[in-house]
């Protein structure tokens, strides 16, 4: 079997396409056929730099798999060979709060990704797909579908009637933006190009801000929202935009802080005065991703694919995502 692995700290084209042997399925445990793995930034990150990280080598990368069981091992009961699964990004989450032992349980990090032909993962770190999904549709939803989710759902206690804004268009916020208008609340989305904010604006999103021509994009905010502010943020840009997304978060709103792409201070004392609450959102718990997968049957919901790699190009897939031209989700497929 063929497994994509990071292997030194030269980056992306140093990953080594190598032979390795899996085994077979223990006790509760099983092994199924990667169909598709789509790339998070954390995911782009780890290949780029795994020094900086941390991060065992050699290791193969990747959280996201979609695929199709081939064996199972003794006292399974929930899958069977044929069955459809995806990825649960931590091995050992399951329900309730985050603990140290789920941080070191994050597949292509602490523990083997999944970008490989096959893979053996524990019967409770899988669920199973929604029938209507394609393949690649499947590969998205481990990081970035249950991530949007936790931020809105589960902390934000998302509501018909609320005010949503969401920052940029990669994978978390289309979902963001999609999970939002399935539940009938308002959408305002940021971006720096017209066209993606165009395709938001076709997808549902009722207010869109070009952040390059508009900078006090806070200010905007609060004047589409009568001055009130929004009641959640989808904050992904992190230190270097938190403080104007405290500013255009109204009394009591939620601010999900999923990823810290830019550098910068915070002022704390606007967020304490408006009782703004702050979660730090990493993925969620299998949990979580059952309950965002019953979501996404019941509304026939199609997660949003920029562009599909051959398995042979994961090393394309990877600059691509790098590049920070796609619109929602870059995914690997496997033949």
């Amino acid at each position: 079997m063929k497994a994509w692995r990071i292997e030194n700290n030269d980056g992306i084209d140093s990953l080594n396409l190598a032979d390795i042997d899996i085994g077979d399925p223990g006790p509760r445990e099983v092994r199924f056929r990667v169909k598709s793995s789509s790339i998070n930034r954390r995911d782009y990150n780890t290949v780029r730099a795994p020094g900086e990280r941390n991060t065992p080598l050699p290791r193969i990368p990747n959280s996201d798999a979609a695929g199709e069981v081939l064996a199972v091992g003794e006292d399974v009961t929930e899958f069977k060979p044929g069955d459809r699964v995806g990825s649960c990004f931590f091995k050992r989450w399951q329900s309730g709060r985050m603990r140290a032992p789920v941080m070191a349980s994050a597949l292509g990090g602490a523990e083997e990704g999944m970008l490989s032909e096959e893979a053996i993962l524990p019967e409770a770190a899988l669920v199973s797909l929604p029938k209507h999904l394609t393949w690649e549709e499947g590969g998205t939803l481990t990081v970035a579908g249950v991530t949007a989710w936790n931020a809105l759902v589960v902390q934000g206690r998302l509501k018909a009637g609320d005010t949503v804004l969401v920052m940029g268009t990669g994978g978390v916020s289309i979902f963001a933006l999609q999970f939002s208008k399935m539940m009938g609340a308002r959408v305002i989305i940021t971006s720096k190009s017209e066209e993606k904010l165009s395709r938001a604006r076709d997808m549902g999103a009722d207010e869109t801000i070009n952040y390059f021509e508009t900078p006090d994009w806070d200010s905007a905010v609060l004047d589409l929202t009568d001055g009130e502010g929004v009641d959640q943020v989808v904050e992904v840009g992190g230190p270097g935009t938190l403080q104007k997304s405290i500013v255009a978060t109204g009394y009591g709103g939620h601010i999900g802080m999923i990823g810290s792409l830019k550098l910068g201070d915070v002022n704390v004392h606007p967020l304490l005065r408006k009782s703004i609450r702050l979660s730090g959102i990493f993925a969620g718990s299998r949990e979580m991703f059952k309950d965002m997968n019953a979501a996404i049957s019941a509304n026939t919901m199609h997660p949003v694919v920029d562009q599909v790699f051959g398995f042979e190009s994961a090393r394309l897939a990877f600059h691509a995502l790098g590049s920070d031209q796609h619109f929602g989700k870059i995914v690997i497929r496997n033949s």
